[in-house]
């Protein structure tokens, strides 16, 4: 479907399209992945459809307009009606009728091909749980959860390694679309749905929750990195090791205000006493280029305000100050700079 003559021919009445391929990081029109260009060859298809009829039609009125208007000499009678055509009723009765079902059928082959798709043993499975607001990722076939950030290997054509993933939402609707990797999937609580990418191009991918879930919809974003597959066994690999053991000082003064306070009940981080499921795991989250799902970058200043007043930077966010004194402060983000 990605190489199909559609893509060549929109190309050739829109040429305009050809600059939009220069391409911002979410260009619907810059497709990197199977689903996404077989989406986009659907696009291309519909846009030139839409755009000939379009043509048609405004080309009919402007020539209408144009040879029907009032004229000085005109004699004020009403011109020469007709009443009923059988053959212009039965054109566009039977024209909309093909162009409708030419779209329904074009529409359906796509959503066999992208959601029937078979599944190679080569592929990688990830869960995606959509929170408010935030992305839970499970690697069930690793071991490990992380969150916000999606690591994904780059898909050889010659031997694919998709992605699979399998998403569920842990409150109210959420919607997953990372436009140049495959279309949008909505996250519907106990209904889960299925997608599958499999990028061709290593590199950053953004994304956005497309579905309207609360006060900081606008701040869920999506990060996928896609990495050569020994750069993704390398991270793999780090996402599995346990956090190393903290020196005495701040940081393990840090540790003990983090598990002594109500942190512990939201977080998690592996080979400690935390094991919360409601907020995103903190084992590796210094390795995250952001925080706050992507809302701002994770520097130690920003954790710390984060830490403060998760308000700061996402009024509306489901985690709660802490009311942690200017010491305690300090610790604990010492603390969780050492998560690695």
């Amino acid at each position: 479907m990605g190489s199909i003559p559609w893509a060549v021919v929109a190309g050739a009445l829109f040429p305009s399209l050809a600059l939009a391929e220069a391409s911002l990081p979410t260009n619907i029109f810059a497709p990197a992945s199977t689903p996404a260009q077989i989406v986009h060859g659907l696009s291309l298809f519909v846009l030139a459809v839409t755009g000939v009829i379009f043509v048609v039609v405004f080309s009919l009125l402007a020539y209408s307009a144009i040879k029907f208007r009032r004229r000085p000499d005109d004699d004020g009678r009403e011109p020469f009606q007709i009443y009923g055509s059988d053959q212009l009723e039965l054109a566009w009765t039977v024209i909309p009728i093909i162009i409708v079902m030419v779209l329904f059928l074009t529409s359906a082959r796509v959503l066999h091909t992208v959601q029937d798709a078979r599944k190679p043993k080569s592929a990688i499975d990830v869960t995606v749980v959509g929170h408010q607001f935030w992305w839970e990722y499970r690697y069930p076939q690793y071991g490990f959860v992380t969150a916000n950030e999606l690591h994904v290997p780059v898909s050889d054509p010659k031997h694919p390694t998709p992605t699979y993933l399998k998403l569920l939402s842990a409150d109210t609707d959420h919607s997953f679309w990372v436009p140049r990797l495959a279309g949008k999937t909505d996250l519907i609580p106990n209904h889960p749905n299925e997608m599958w990418i499999d990028p061709h191009e290593t590199g950053l991918y953004l994304g956005q929750c497309a579905q309207y879930c609360g006060t900081e919809h606008a701040k869920m974003l999506l990060r996928v990195y896609v990495e050569s597959r020994q750069d993704f066994d390398r991270w793999v690999r780090r996402q599995q090791q346990a956090p190393a053991a903290v020196s005495p000082g701040d940081a393990a003064a840090g540790q003990r205000v983090f598990e002594s306070t109500a942190c512990i009940n939201c977080h998690a981080v592996s080979g400690t006493n935390a094991n919360g499921k409601f907020g995103p795991d903190l084992t590796h989250l210094m390795s995250r280029t952001t925080i706050a799902s992507g809302a701002v970058p994770n520097t130690p200043a920003n954790l710390r305000a984060w830490i403060d007043n998760p308000d700061t930077f996402k009024p509306g966010s489901l985690m709660p100050a802490m009311n942690l004194t200017p010491k305690e402060l300090d610790e604990v983000t010492t603390y969780l700079l050492t998560l690695h």
